[in-house]
């Protein structure tokens, strides 16, 4: 690089410190997905099992193949969770560290409660709430300028959908205020 070249670096004042404690192995987050899929694979052999899972007269019954993708699908977990047991150095690396978990909940949470406050607020108030709260609190970017792009982003979403495709979405009482 020449000596009238500058180098910008931009750096993530919030990005996770490198000390961060270790929140989770990723023999320990193996594992423990490892033995929720056998426990899913279970449950649904037993379902499919009760459901009809041979062969009749006719053909195969509801449950035939789903109960044979389950016997898979717990036996490969299975022996991830044998595997991740076992395991000597790769898989006791670091998962997650406290500030990464930190900042994936940070997406997380919201995210979820978005998903929830569809149901009474219908979504285009839940997504105003979303855009608007991820803007001031994530990105730290001024009130005004995350209500106004949530109110535009919105009102694209609401022309969009509602009134150009004519497309049903989750309502809420806002919009019922509204006739719609």
């Amino acid at each position: 690089m020449a000596e009238s070249e500058i180098e910008i670096v931009v750096e993530d004042p919030d990005a996770p410190a490198k000390n961060s404690p270790v929140v989770s192995s990723i023999r320990t987050v193996d594992m423990v997905v490892s033995v929720l899929l056998v426990a899913f694979a279970g449950l649904m052999a037993f379902d499919n099992w009760r459901t009809g899972m041979s062969w009749s007269f006719d053909g195969p019954q509801a449950g035939y193949l789903p109960f044979y993708l389950s016997v898979i699908l717990g036996g490969a977990s299975l022996y991830g969770l044998g595997a991740a047991y076992l395991s000597k150095t790769e898989l006791r690396k670091s998962f997650v560290t406290r500030d990464q978990l930190r900042r994936v909940l940070q997406v997380f949470l919201p995210t979820l409660l978005f998903i929830i406050a569809i149901q009474w607020l219908g979504i285009y108030v839940a997504s105003f709430l979303l855009v608007a709260g991820f803007m001031r609190y994530v990105g730290r970017i001024a009130w005004w300028k995350s209500v106004v792009t949530s109110l535009v982003f919105t009102a694209a979403m609401f022309i969009t959908f509602d009134v150009a495709f004519d497309v049903i979405m989750p309502k809420g009482p806002l919009e019922a205020a509204f006739g719609r």
